[in-house]
């Protein structure tokens, strides 16, 4: 009797585990930088599991990682190493994790070359997404977000890029790229101001030395795009002013948005809390656009 049953509790397992969630490895070649990225797709089991005759479009999450990370920090450094796949089926959402280099920032850079980082991730990634799988091909089911260096990248491509999104988010983001406002030792800051002026030539004068590439200076086109937005971060996290300032700017204009700060730091630990909150959000617009597959 025992034997029946732990053999039925393993095949039981083994139906669970050939249904659940897949991830594929994508390259993605990118003409405005003459290279080949690398993504991760987390396809939902109910995507992978379609009858050849089921032509249901899926919608997707761009969710992108943050400085010196790559493609697959969300899938190995979580401690859940399955929160991803969870995600996906919970929500029959594909979600997408592409490379952005190490410090891009999700900038198009006008000095470097080889880092059209918004370029990529608005045009060529969409595309090479929307023709490889069945995808809703319109804003309405087309979501971004990410942490840190990626908070501030999904904040800032989708201020660029209203039509291509129906809603960004931000967990532990980078509002404001003026590294004074950041917590951090000065050798850290030294070496990030370094790269943008890299990236973006010599910094102007003022709190915001790059205005129309960090996200306190681009509030007033938050409120005109109307995007549902949220975004988050820990209490101890070094980068707690340039949200707050972010925060206080939405409200003075009056533009709605979502933003929590909760106990925790600039951690895996914290953002693997936070992720569950975001998609939830997600979740709510998807289905009211009518894009969410019940």
């Amino acid at each position: 009797m025992h034997t029946k049953l732990f053999t039925a509790a393993i095949g039981c397992l083994f139906a669970i585990q050939t249904l659940a969630a897949k991830v594929d490895t994508l390259d993605v070649a990118s003409a405005s930088m003459n290279r080949t990225l690398r993504a991760a797709v987390v396809l939902p089991e109910r995507y992978v599991n379609a009858k050849k005759r089921d032509a249901t479009p899926f919608p997707v999450l761009y969710l992108l990682h943050g400085g010196t990370g790559s493609f697959r920090d969300w899938l190995t450094k979580l401690a859940d190493k399955t929160l991803l796949h969870r995600m996906a089926d919970q929500y029959n959402l594909i979600i997408v994790t592409p490379d952005g280099d190490p410090t891009s920032y999700y900038f198009d850079s006008p000095l470097v070359k080889t880092s059209q980082f918004e370029t990529f991730i608005s045009k060529e990634l969409i595309d090479k997404i929307d023709n490889t799988y069945r995808t809703i091909h319109d804003r309405k089911g087309r979501i971004i977000a990410g942490l840190s260096m990626g908070g501030h990248g999904a904040m800032f491509i989708s201020s660029r890029h209203p039509d291509l999104y129906c809603a960004a988010g931000s967990m532990s983001g980078v509002m404001n790229i003026n590294t004074a406002t950041w917590k951090v030792p000065a050798d850290f800051a030294k070496s990030r101001s370094e790269n943008f002026a890299k990236l973006l030539g010599p910094p102007k004068e003022g709190d915001a030395p790059y205005p129309g590439y960090t996200m306190v200076t681009l509030a007033d086109q938050l409120k005109k795009n109307g995007l549902p937005l949220i975004f988050d971060i820990g209490v101890d996290d070094f980068l707690i002013v340039g949200n707050r300032d972010l925060h206080q700017q939405l409200i003075e204009n009056k533009t709605p948005h979502d933003y929590t700060e909760r106990p925790g730091a600039h951690t895996w630990a914290y953002w693997e809390n936070s992720l569950p909150y975001q998609v939830l959000f997600f979740s709510k617009i998807l289905k009211a656009n009518g894009t969410m597959n019940q």
